[in-house]
């Protein structure tokens, strides 16, 4: 007699699956349960796909009218309840940042039935909870879990809002990917560093990294900075032009592959005021690409073991950022040394490994030995 084995259905949750890097998680995980086996429908708020994924793709955006009135917004949180209850999943896994307080109370209260984990992705709490810990804890002490994505987040959560539990879980990164896309040509022929990012709130600061680039010995060597990312460059280009290295700097936009722009870089440098887990950081370093970074919160620790994968810089410490990029230039064999050591040096974060604890948490029977066996 042979045994039929539950498949389990899990509904990920997030504002899209594009551009940010909590939509970036959501998108590598559900290529790895769609792997296992598992029914995954990736349930999205906003219209926007452009990452890879694995599963059935529920796109409320399309429902969103220009106005996006009360009437609206309640037509699709009735389409969400509605849906969730037909498919009676066995997890919801929810991406979104949380903002919106009241909205925040319906959906945990009476529109999440099943088992739901919330992750916090970003040191930058305000997004995710509200400054009140009792309605903090009325959202978030209802769940199954929540997730963050390094110890100092869980630690901030722990004394800020007394919440129970919760669980750290880095992002994963998706190896399968990187190795594909960033062998992608590219239309450049001269040597830069890069930075990535959007720069419509200055979080990634740009223009710290933009003076620190023209205060090195980057631009007297003819090494270019590039940048990817959307926001309003005139400021930056400011900057750039009154340091003058503005025929350096190179701003291309948001690009869909940015793993071919990494690949030919010289090393990327995070310039933030403060991060969650960049993904930005495992995606270089799985690129082969060392990188620099300011000692920030959260994160970079995280990856970075200082002068054997990169630079780690004191926090906010511009002149010291400046230092550090021109170590990589002037110490030919410290540069090669981290170079050679980065796609090694995060194999702990492959999709794989992550998405093991991501079973483990949810303790799916049997999925996560059968994970080992396939992966």
């Amino acid at each position: 007699m042979i045994l039929s084995v539950k498949k389990y259905k899990i509904a990920l949750i997030g504002f899209s699956l594009s551009k940010g890097g909590g939509e970036k998680v959501m998108a590598n995980l559900s290529l790895f349960f769609d792997k296992m086996d598992i029914e995954v429908h990736n349930i999205i708020v906003l219209d926007g796909v452009t990452f890879p994924y694995s599963g059935k793709l529920v796109n409320m955006g399309l429902q969103k009218n220009k106005s996006n009135g009360l009437a609206n917004k309640w037509k699709r949180l009735q389409f969400l309840r509605n849906y969730l209850k037909t498919n009676n999943f066995d997890f919801i896994i929810d991406f979104r940042p949380r903002t919106k307080i009241i909205q925040e109370l319906i959906i945990s209260r009476f529109i999440y039935k099943a088992k739901t984990i919330l992750t916090v992705h970003s040191f930058l709490i305000d997004y995710y909870m509200p400054k009140s810990a009792w309605l903090t804890r009325l959202i978030y002490n209802k769940t199954y879990a929540t997730v963050t994505i390094v110890d100092q987040i869980k630690a901030l959560l722990e004394s800020q809002y007394q919440l129970k539990n919760l669980v750290t879980i880095p992002n994963p990164i998706n190896f399968e990917e990187v190795k594909e896309k960033c062998i992608e040509a590219i239309d450049i022929d001269f040597e830069y560093i890069i930075g990535i990012g959007q720069y419509a709130d200055n979080i990634k600061q740009f223009d710290k990294l933009i003076w620190s680039y023209a205060h090195s010995i980057l631009p007297e060597n003819r090494i270019h900075l590039i940048i990817l990312g959307t926001g309003n460059k005139e400021p930056l280009e400011k900057i750039a032009s009154e340091n003058a290295v503005l025929q350096y700097v190179h701003f291309l936009g948001y690009q869909e592959n940015p793993f071919k722009y990494i690949k030919k870089s010289k090393f990327l440098v995070l310039s933030s005021l403060n991060e969650g887990m960049p993904n930005v950081i495992l995606e270089a370093l799985a690129c082969e690409i060392p990188v620099v970074a300011f000692d920030c919160l959260s994160g970079p620790s995280e990856m970075i073991t200082d002068k054997e994968n990169g630079l780690l810089v004191e926090n906010q410490n511009i002149e010291k950022l400046t230092e550090a990029m021109d170590l990589f230039v002037e110490n030919q064999v410290l540069y090669d040394y981290c170079k050679k050591n980065a796609f090694e040096s995060i194999q702990r974060f492959s999709l794989e490994n992550i998405g093991k604890q991501w079973l483990n948490l949810m303790k799916f029977d049997g999925l996560y030995n059968k994970s080992d066996a396939e992966l």
